[in-house]
């Protein structure tokens, strides 16, 4: 069965790696079209718009989509492209697998775990205003139906991916209303589930215990705000952001996209590590239900870092982006 996707080479270095990941997927046997559409500068420019109708209308038919990195202006602008697509397309599930890589030196080189973040409200919504001069006012509003729908989702990829511990991580001492709900919408749906482990953890105690012991975590489970900072945090512990792959998942549709920046210094010169994107690839296809494809990819990227042979140039190498595409793919020969 052929897949339509949505292809937003996004700006920066997005061009770079999208085409490399679209190398490598076309490669891997499963049967995809691309429809390339664009967001942000490129889209505002061409279309007035940073999210044009047709951009978000190609997603709700084609039901997923693999973003490149977009630039989102800082103190000005326009406002990030990413949250507006999880906004306008009820994105709610955020998937951050963070997993360490053969031969890239990290401090916990056999880390594997999930980060699950509820993606639509919290604080991170940025539902702000100013009271009165000086003192400015921002709300953190938390549902039943959002905190309940994000815990199912967590607990059916645990079971869907064979998970064995779902932790919840809140900050319910002190915030014991909002925190409170989100901790008790997780322990309801915890009792459908009892082949899967379910605990908590207080958010100030889960950095530490990142820090010190990360093993003991398998999928966890966050408010939004929390889980942006969270999930960062994880992917630190095995080399960075341009390591990890990045999901936003709802009803209507799916985005895959890399999570790390646009990083318009190194624009255009090839250099750029397309990793990042190829894991969200991986997932995307595995979402499609093309998990041998899936596996064929993820197999050769592992072999390539393994072997050491090739590597761009942040993981201490001297590969360019097409050179290790091209190893990928013929490492799945």
């Amino acid at each position: 069965m052929a897949h339509t996707i949505t292809l937003i080479p996004g700006d920066g270095i997005g061009p770079e790696v999208s085409s490399a990941v679209v190398r490598i997927i076309e490669a891997s046997g499963a049967e995809v079209e691309w429809e390339t559409k664009y967001a942000g500068a490129q889209a505002l420019e061409k279309f007035g718009s940073t999210l044009p109708d047709d951009l978000l209308e190609s997603i709700v038919r084609n039901k997923v989509a693999l973003k490149g990195p977009i630039t989102t202006p800082v103190g000005k602008g326009f406002t990030s492209v990413n949250v507006g697509l999880r906004k306008t397309l009820d994105l709610y599930a955020n998937l951050r697998p963070v997993r360490a890589l053969p031969n890239v030196p990290c401090r916990y080189p056999e880390l594997d775990l999930v980060v699950v973040r509820e993606n639509t409200e919290d604080l991170y919504s940025g539902l702000e205003h100013v009271v009165v001069p000086g003192v400015v006012e921002s709300l953190k509003i938390i549902t039943e139906k959002a905190s309940t729908r994000i815990a199912r989702y967590a607990f059916e990829f645990s079971r869907r991916e064979g998970r064995g511990k779902v932790t919840a991580v809140h900050k319910a001492n002190i915030m014991k209303l909002s925190d409170g709900l989100f901790l008790d919408c997780f322990r309801n749906v915890s009792r459908d589930y009892p082949e899967i482990e379910a605990d908590d953890k207080i958010v100030d105690n889960a950095c530490m215990q990142l820090v010190m012991r990360p093993e003991q975590f398998d999928v966890m489970l966050l408010e939004n705000l929390y889980g942006d900072i969270v999930s960062d945090l994880c992917a630190g512990l095995v080399g960075g952001l341009g390591l990890v792959p990045g999901a936003n998942i709802g009803e209507r549709g799916a985005v895959f996209e890399a999570v790390h920046g646009s990083a318009p210094d190194i624009a255009g010169q090839n250099v750029a590590n397309p990793t990042a994107l190829l894991q969200s690839g991986v997932l995307m296809l595995r979402h499609l239900g093309e998990r041998e494809a899936a596996e064929r990819v993820e197999r050769a990227m592992l072999k390539v870092y393994r072997e050491g042979k090739v590597r761009t140039r942040d993981v201490g190498g001297t590969a360019r982006t097409n050179e290790f595409a091209r190893a990928v793919v013929e490492a799945m020969e």
